[in-house]
């Protein structure tokens, strides 16, 4: 079953919910951009604020995980208190497991597993919340390594999914992200390609995947974009380094927000359905969200090339970003 994002919204936006599912992430500046004390219930609170404003200024794609601590069960009420809200497409993750018992520091946060016990035991209890406002569920952070694109056992699984009418989809993550997408791409069951999503890391510093994501694209394939402000590192007040300067010099341009201006270059692909905004404050999602009124020319785009990293450099400085 093939995914049509851009058919719920034309703003091409969507709204992920890792960085307010739980008290810890990797995304910078969260020491001021959450409340001081990070309850169930505050964080709550911030979540369905975020999906109001999100909502109302035309948001229509709604991202979660199992691992996002309590992001699917905050999806869920959201969705109970607002019955008039019936035109989205909800989307959740599953492969890993939420560790951090609503810690900022754990000594892990998350454990992987893409076993088919896992899919079993993760998409019962996703079901459970979301039910049938389930649209697309896909196996969290593949990597060419995973058993996920090998275990046929899982993608007859999967394909039973489908057949409900959910789609099926992956993210990636890594410095082979490419490699993933391609291999997933050639993945069959019954002579029909199984997966009809993908969810990739892909911004002004991490370029790589970007020729197999044109390729899922022109195969059929939903392309969601993730950490398209690398975990804060494209927004204010993270760009000082000298080699952000043509970021810098192009938000002076076009006078709109850095974050604004990175998102807006990724919209510019024309092989991106979505590209999902991790905002954690009201305030960073209308920022975000004037990407999409934002049209940056030929020269703009090409002059914020000169921000690409090597694979290999960009996740090399994600790993060690801290928990926080």
């Amino acid at each position: 079953m093939s995914l049509s994002l851009r058919a719920a919204s034309s703003l091409r936006i969507g709204l992920g919910l890792a960085a307010v599912g739980r008290p810890g992430y990797i995304t910078l500046g969260r020491h001021t951009d959450l409340p001081a004390v990070r309850t169930a219930e505050a964080l709550k609170e911030r979540a369905f604020a975020l999906m109001d404003a999100a909502y109302a200024q035309g948001v229509r794609y709604f991202d979660a995980a199992r691992s996002y601590g309590l992001a699917e069960t905050y999806l869920a009420q959201w969705l109970q208190a607002r019955p008039d809200v019936t035109n989205i497409v909800v989307g959740s993750k599953w492969g890993y497991t939420y560790t951090a018992d609503w810690r900022t520091q754990a000594d892990v946060h998350e454990v992987k597993d893409h076993s088919t016990d896992a899919y079993d035991r993760q998409v019962a209890e996703t079901r459970a919340l979301l039910g049938d406002r389930l649209s697309l569920y896909q196996i969290h952070s593949v990597t060419p390594d995973s058993p996920a694109l090998s275990d046929t056992a899982l993608h007859e699984r999967l394909a039973q999914l489908a057949d409900e009418g959910v789609t099926v989809g992956l993210s990636t993550s890594g410095p082979n992200q490419a490699d993933t997408i391609r291999a997933a791409l050639s993945v069959t069951v019954s002579g029909r390609p199984l997966f009809g999503s993908v969810q990739t890391t892909y911004n002004l510093l991490e370029r790589s995947p970007g020729g197999a994501l044109a390729e899922a694209h022109d195969a059929g394939c939903a392309v969601i974009v993730k950490e398209a402000l690398a975990n804060g590192r494209l927004a204010e007040p993270h760009v000082v380094a000298p080699e952000m300067s043509a970021l810098r010099e192009i938000t002076e341009q076009t006078g709109v927000s850095c974050d604004a201006v990175a998102l807006a270059a990724v919209t510019a692909q024309p092989w991106a359905d979505v590209v999902l905004s991790g905002a954690a404050t009201v305030e960073q999602l209308a920022s975000n969200l004037a990407a999409a009124r934002l049209q940056l020319s030929p020269t703009q785009l090409e002059r914020l090339t000169e921000l690409t990293q090597s694979a290999d450099v960009y996740w090399a400085h994600r790993s060690q970003l801290a928990w926080a």
